[in-house]
């Protein structure tokens, strides 16, 4: 079954389990003031698991500046054919550099600026390096039309940029990134860092953070808290196998309080196919649920909805059900 709102991209650092069981560490104060029942399990579940998605294709943001592993398609731009590594280089000659711009390949405009230590050395970047990307209306032909800023600043770097192998951090921050798909319109605002591994490409690994990311889009608002995800892909066989994990607190108008979704198994899947394996935890006020892949078409959602331990519900449908919506 072919697996939609999930891009393939990422990395995964060998996290071992929490006391939770959650493969991440647990902020210092975690608020889930939102009841888990099983009349509400299936839409919990459904925005849970997108929240945990979202998260991830946050890695992708990099691609305007051909800074990404993006793959396919994600809530966040696809690698902007116009700026590859290569490109990049002419306007790293220039300190500061920008504001360019660049048309995209079928509409619009996205315009780059930005400020490095060292423009002598267009295989590198510096810790705190500086970029800004602007979208107006830009459309390049993949079903995805982009407006709004996106402010990037570098953290880590060692590879070779102009290779494509290289070890990368940056902090970005949205400011009304819109994406328009279809009939389908999110707004963005927020920060999210990204830490970026393709030394060892095609197994690229791609890890997320952020203290708080707002998107908005048609028929609800989400607010991803402390989120974090980890993905990896191994370009190396093909279909190519992946893995996502993903935690985070989700306030959404689709649900009656906040709640906290972690992975304790890690999802597992081949090619464009939902994952065949994993488990995703969903924390409410004394309630959870559990989401259990069968296998690359089935789930199983299992509800604790009095918090005592025991399973007391659970609801089998299907990966194209909880990935629907939005």
């Amino acid at each position: 079954m072919k697996r939609t709102l999930f891009t393939v991209l990422g990395t995964s650092l060998l996290l071992g389990a929490c006391g939770d069981g959650s493969l991440f560490p647990e902020p210092d104060q975690v608020i889930t003031n939102g009841s888990i029942t099983p009349a509400n399990a299936l839409v919990t579940t459904r925005a849970s698991w997108q929240a945990a998605v979202t998260s991830g294709n946050f890695a992708t943001i990099g691609g305007s500046l051909g800074l990404s592993a993006e793959t396919g398609s994600g809530m966040s731009k696809p690698a902007n054919t116009a700026l590859t590594g290569a490109s990049l280089d002419g306007l790293l000659q220039k300190v500061p550099f920008g504001p360019d711009e660049f048309q995209c390949l079928t509409s619009g405009t996205v315009t780059i600026s930005g400020d490095i230590a060292d423009p002598t050395d267009p295989t590198r970047l510096s810790n705190g390096d500086t970029f800004q990307v602007v979208y107006v209306a830009c459309n390049d032909g993949v079903g995805e039309i982009l407006d709004g800023t996106i402010d990037f600043t570098v953290g880590d770097f060692a590879g070779d940029l102009l290779a494509g192998t290289y070890m990368l951090s940056m902090d970005a921050i949205t400011a009304d990134l819109q994406v328009n798909t279809g009939g389908l319109t999110t707004v963005s605002n927020g920060d999210t860092t990204v830490a970026l591994d393709t030394m060892e490409t095609p197994f690229i690994d791609v890890g997320t953070s952020g203290t708080r990311m707002r998107v908005d889009s048609n028929a609800r608002s989400d607010i991803l808290i402390d989120f974090q995800s980890n993905q990896t892909v191994d370009g190396n066989v093909a279909p190519a196998p992946y893995t996502l994990s993903a935690a985070g607190s989700l306030d959404s108008t689709l649900l009656n309080g906040v709640v906290r979704y972690s992975t304790i198994e890690t999802f597992q899947g081949v090619g464009t196919d939902f994952p065949t394996q994993g488990r995703l935890r969903v924390q409410g006020s004394g309630s959870s649920l559990e989401l259990v892949a069968i296998d690359n078409v089935n789930v199983d959602i299992e509800i604790d909805s009095n918090g005592d331990g025991t399973i007391d519900v659970t609801i089998s449908t299907t990966w194209a059900d909880i990935s629907s919506g939005g």
